[in-house]
């Protein structure tokens, strides 16, 4: 038998439960401001915002099923998408940009903002193009191995509920009291609720975005965008890098597990809390050592260059760790004859990698740069 819809918010606990999540979040948070500190002081910060986001846009997307890696997507920023899965990934990293664009400017988590993200992400031949881009189902859906119901897995809310659950989730979401959030709660009992810690808030928004399941296709990577939203807004870290999905497609089966246990008549949340604040922790870790190692690579580089122009074209390659001297010339503002002779010394320097089989717009590959971002 299909699990079948989910309760609304807020998320009830025993003592038990709430003692050891909260003593599980310290540990976190800890994390999360050594995370902040690193990125501060580091020399290419803003370069590698950039690229963990891009990488973000690769994990989340594999998570649902493609095949594209990190550095598939780097050559194609030189060429463009050429396949409906590339261009999933850069439909993915525009709806996260725009996205971090909107919080900053003060926009609210609300259906309107998540309803233009979703068009982004299914548009331009991605797949589920056909699903009405940035409007919400109209009719019945459901998870499962295949296109038939008796074999669902999950049964989302019906269409017609899809409206209130989300006014409910929006004003958890943005911290808010609302009267669905606050109607029949026992004075002795512990609750996730609009007022608690922002990392167990954002854990909630998640599991709950996927139950309600409000779109006939997009909500995963959609509600994984969520996460990095609800991040940036409410300023858990100083740099928007809270990018969860390469812990969560290490560990896929036991994701879709944890999310399915909150749904039904017999809700647990234990399992996706925990799993969702060890994936955050192993996140800032991983984050951590990506940007020690990339760092510790752009100081010992600068330490083998010899001219300004060959300083700045180096970082510039944090940017663009494969692509074409005109590229680096359009970021540096320096000519191209300039960056290239400057990048053919980095060549001879044994820095970057150069693909001498290309005879016009040759590609230059920061291949150590790559390996650090992907960890392959």
């Amino acid at each position: 038998m299909a699990i079948q819809g989910i309760d609304k918010l807020p998320v009830k606990l025993t003592e038990k439960e709430a003692v050891m999540l909260y003593k599980k979040l310290a540990e976190v948070n800890k994390v999360l401001g050594k995370l902040d500190a690193v990125l501060s002081s580091s020399i290419i910060n803003t370069s590698i915002l950039s690229l963990l986001s891009y990488n973000e846009s690769v994990q989340s997307t594999r998570i649902e099923g493609t095949q594209v890696t990190f550095h598939e997507i780097m050559e194609t920023t030189r060429s463009g998408a050429k396949n409906w899965q590339q261009r999933e990934v850069f439909n993915y990293k525009e709806a996260i940009d725009d996205g971090f664009k909107a919080i900053r400017e003060g926009d609210a988590i609300s259906t309107r903002l998540l309803k233009k993200l979703h068009k982004t992400l299914m548009s331009d031949e991605a797949r589920g193009t056909t699903a009405n881009g940035g409007e919400f189902r109209k009719i019945q859906n459901f998870i499962g191995p295949d296109d038939k119901i008796e074999h669902a897995s999950y049964i989302p809310i019906g269409a017609n509920e899809i409206a209130e659950y989300m006014t409910n989730l929006e004003f958890f979401a943005n911290g808010e009291a609302h009267s669905s959030l606050t109607q029949g709660l026992e004075i002795d009992s512990e609750y996730v609720n609009y007022d608690s810690d922002a990392l167990l808030r954002i854990a909630v928004v998640h599991a709950q975005f996927e139950s309600i399941h409000p779109f006939l296709d997009g909500n995963g990577r959609l509600g994984r965008i969520l996460i990095a939203l609800m991040a940036v807004k409410e300023n858990l870290l100083d740099y928007p890098v809270f990018f969860v999905s390469e812990e969560l497609e290490k560990e896929r089966i036991r994701y879709y597990n944890a999310l399915n246990a909150v749904r039904g008549e017999e809700p647990d949340w234990i399992p996706w809390l925990t799993l969702f604040l060890n994936a955050s922790e192993q996140m800032a870790k991983n984050i951590l050592r990506k940007i020690n190692n990339a760092d510790s690579h752009a100081k010992s580089g600068l330490q083998k260059c010899h001219s300004q122009a060959q300083k700045d074209v180096w970082l510039s390659t944090f940017n663009l760790p494969i692509a074409t001297p005109k590229q680096l010339a359009d970021l540096t503002g320096y000519h191209p004859a300039t960056v290239k002779k400057s990048l053919d010394k980095l060549v001879e320097n044994g820095l970057l990698d150069r693909d001498n089989t290309v005879k016009r717009n040759i590609p230059y590959y920061n291949y150590e740069l790559l390996r650090v971002i992907s960890n392959f």
